[in-house]
């Protein structure tokens, strides 16, 4: 079967301003790279129109007020410190959430094995009622709400292997027994939190905080207990928060992955949950800031989609 690639043109809409690391390239680079290279089990497709209503099953329905009413008619505006919005980014943050949306529909209806969703603003640092982190709605976490909520699942597990450790997503499912939230990350680093001592009311959280410096043997290494807690949990889904940051040319983290390392990450997730969820995996972008280590991590990454669905 297919690997779905869910995107929208409007990503190129979200300015950020000149010098922000959250850039209008950062999703160019991926799928002019896709589109060059043609590969025929790809199948594109374009987000669908998300309801109010599915967002406000994750977010609290002021701040999806706020935000919907923050976006200047011109120049710039923040919603934090990080998360710089212009005019255009209206419509790039609703198609964003609304593509792991299509992406999950796909795969329940049989259009493609699993998918990959390149889109910006990522979303994992945003939690209920706050944007952080060039995060302004929660994409992942409104995917899993998704899926409790419409398709009934009981377990659903999350895979963040962003660099920065994915709060606003921990915080969001901190207490919900039916979502495993696993995550690999630099730690003491942005945002300060993913301690070990974070483990959730239902030990549903995983937190795997490594130290600046680490490279591809010993993060690998480290990412066998998420596979462990992977196999207990034995979810029915999997989401991916994927951030290409952990790579060594990254100018915003210390991690040193290797381009490679994104295929043997995604092989094992997909290996690993494979007979519970029969492949049924969706993944979508969140950080990697160096624009030829995205794009060529990012191939990688879907190249483990098409060879293991």
């Amino acid at each position: 079967m297919k690997t779905g690639l869910i995107t929208s043109a409007t990503y190129q809409n979200h300015d950020t301003g000149p010098g922000h690391p959250e850039q209008i390239a950062r999703v160019s680079v991926i799928n002019e790279n896709f589109k060059r290279l043609n590969n025929p089990n790809i199948l594109w497709k374009n987000p669908s129109i998300i309801s109010d209503e599915i967002i406000k099953n994750t977010h609290d329905a002021k701040y999806v007020d706020l935000v919907k009413n923050s976006f200047p008619s011109k120049g710039f505006s923040s919603l934090d410190g990080d998360t710089i919005i212009s005019p255009g980014s209206k419509e790039a943050t609703f198609d964003a959430a609304a593509s792991i949306i299509t992406a999950i529909d796909g795969v329940q209806n049989k259009e493609f094995k699993n998918a990959f969703a390149s889109v910006r603003p990522p979303g994992h640092h945003c939690n209920q009622n706050k944007a952080a982190g060039f995060c302004i709605l929660n994409n992942v976490a409104i995917g899993t709400k998704y899926l409790l909520n419409k398709y009934k699942y009981k377990k659903i597990a999350i895979i963040d292997f962003d660099v920065h450790h994915g709060n606003g997503t921990q915080d969001i499912f901190y207490e919900n027994e039916n979502v495993l939230f696993i995550s690999t990350h630099q730690y003491p680093y942005y945002p300060g939190s993913g301690s070990e001592q974070e483990k959730g009311k239902f030990n549903n959280i995983c937190n795997i905080p490594l130290p600046a410096g680490t490279n591809s043997e010993e993060y690998l290494n480290a990412f066998e207990f998420a596979l462990k807690r992977l196999k207990e949990f034995k979810p029915e889904f999997v989401l991916i928060s994927a951030g290409f940051d952990s790579h060594v040319k990254d100018p915003l983290a210390q991690f040193k992955l290797e381009t490679e390392d994104f295929y043997i990450i995604t092989e094992r997730i997909l290996k690993t949950t494979k007979k519970f969820c029969n492949g049924k995996v969706v993944s979508i972008l969140e950080g990697g800031y160096d624009l030829e280590a995205l794009r060529d991590s990012t191939k990688r990454h879907v190249d483990a989609l098409l060879e293991f669905n």
